[in-house]
């Protein structure tokens, strides 16, 4: 991508995981190379955050969050959040996330209840320390909302990796969220997630890759962006540099607001 066309900022990779820390340069190297110059990364386990602190230091890091993914149980949820706290505390720029639901990975009520705690608790620390989330949502939107109502959570964020409706993610967008367009995208059978990202307002999405996760028999990689961005031209019929300068301004928006 030349710098006429303008560049991309992957805003969900997970720099953190070995598959990607352990050759970082090469990653960074070949994801400017498709014009991909910015990375936001989420954590998703306490044991990720001071690799992903670490990461944050980084020119071309223009965000980080630490979070507790709701696929991951934990032992003492309370040490881990007090962490958490203590964590936003030291660092005013960090996010919270990877956070979220995901009804699809839990099936018994139990196992949602749990989520739902940990969720909650971090919404709550969120809202205290004034800092958007990295969302994950997967069968959950209903509880999700619930869950914002209950916490009075007003920070806005990114809804991951969104494969939703036109109308729920208009609800996302009500909240402050700027919706997750990732890889999925390039699937054609993905029509509701191509009707969404096609008619959604330009100014409400960011681009995405959920690196290295997503690809079934390759490791995903940010310069993936660059298709994300470009199948979304297509869908909408506008040029590759109009989705570049628009997904670079929602973002740029989100900063401002942290």
């Amino acid at each position: 991508m030349s710098a006429e066309t303008g560049a991309l900022t992957d805003s969900h990779c997970h720099l953190a995981e070995d598959v990607l820390f352990t050759q970082l340069p090469d990653i960074i190297a070949a994801a400017k190379q498709a014009g991909v110059s910015r990375f936001l990364v989420p954590a998703v386990r306490r044991r990720d955050w001071e690799r992903v602190i670490q990461l944050s230091r980084l020119p071309e890091v223009c965000a980080a969050a630490l979070g507790l993914h709701p696929w991951f149980d934990v032992e003492n949820p309370a040490d881990d959040l007090a962490a958490l706290a203590q964590a936003l505390q030291q660092h005013p720029a960090l996010w919270v996330g990877e956070i979220g639901l995901d009804f699809h990975h839990a099936t018994d009520a139990e196992a949602r209840a749990r989520q739902t705690q940990r969720f909650v608790a971090q919404l709550d620390l969120a809202q205290q320390y004034q800092r958007p989330i990295v969302l994950h949502h997967v069968r959950a939107s209903a509880a999700v909302f619930a869950a914002f109502q209950q916490t009075g959570f007003k920070q806005g964020g990114i809804a991951h990796a969104f494969s939703g409706s036109v109308e729920t993610a208009q609800l996302f967008i009500k909240q402050g969220f700027k919706i997750g367009i990732g890889m999925m995208l390039l699937n054609p059978n993905a029509k509701k997630l191509r009707h969404a990202a096609a008619v959604l307002p330009l100014d409400a999405l960011v681009l995405e890759t959920d690196s290295p996760f997503m690809l079934r028999d390759a490791v995903n990689t940010p310069a993936n962006v660059r298709q994300v961005a470009e199948t979304l031209a297509q869908l909408r019929g506008e040029s590759l540099t109009h989705i570049a300068m628009q997904t670079e301004a929602n973002l740029n928006r989100l900063f401002l607001k942290n």
